[in-house]
């Protein structure tokens, strides 16, 4: 039989301990995997389905590279076609004025000042950024690794397509500059 003190100094050690952090697991079906996909959709293309948390890479007829995504808010995200005219490797990464207006706590380091995040590990836009245009002009919108990767599967970020850093890492290994890219 357990005594009331030894009760509440075991209870008391376990609150003192530092947690011990979970390790995350992403959900298997954002895993990476080769579907079958319609006939619209050229090899070399990508399509974005953000209600569905999934970009697919068109790797032959009817054939696609599936990865799991995290996207933008509701009334954050992009919809629309875009190439990819640059990728970066550790981009380096600011947030967009309207971020900073929106979020000033979260963003407050970036106000009135010209300060651009070092790539690294700790960078929002992670291992590989892939950037969107249309007609010549930046989106402002990224396919990128993250640092939340339980974001993946979530409508969260300020509207780039987030996705597991060894993901996009393949995903930019794949992807030539020019590539078309359609969101719906």
């Amino acid at each position: 039989m357990i005594s009331r003190r030894h009760f509440l100094t075991a209870t008391a050690a376990t609150l003192a301990a530092p947690h011990v952090a979970r390790a995350f697991e992403l959900d298997p079906v954002f895993t990476p995997q080769q579907v079958k996909i319609g006939p619209a959709y050229a090899p070399g293309e990508m399509l974005i389905l953000p209600k569905a948390h999934f970009l697919y890479f068109v790797t032959a007829p009817r054939q696609a590279m599936r990865y799991g995504v995290g996207v933008g808010k509701a009334g954050l995200e992009f919809t629309g076609a875009a190439t990819i005219d640059v990728k970066k490797e550790w981009p380096t990464w600011r947030p967009t004025d309207e971020m900073i207006e929106r979020e000033p706590i979260t963003y407050g380091k970036f106000k009135d000042n010209d300060y651009v995040q070092p790539g690294g590990p700790g960078n929002p836009l992670g291992a590989r950024a892939l950037y969107l245009f249309q007609n010549g002009r930046d989106t402002y919108f990224r396919i990128h690794g993250t640092t939340a990767p339980k974001s993946i599967g979530r409508s969260v970020s300020n509207g780039c397509i987030r996705m597991i850093n060894e993901h996009v890492i393949d995903l930019y290994q794949r992807v030539p500059i020019g590539t078309k890219v359609t969101v719906i």
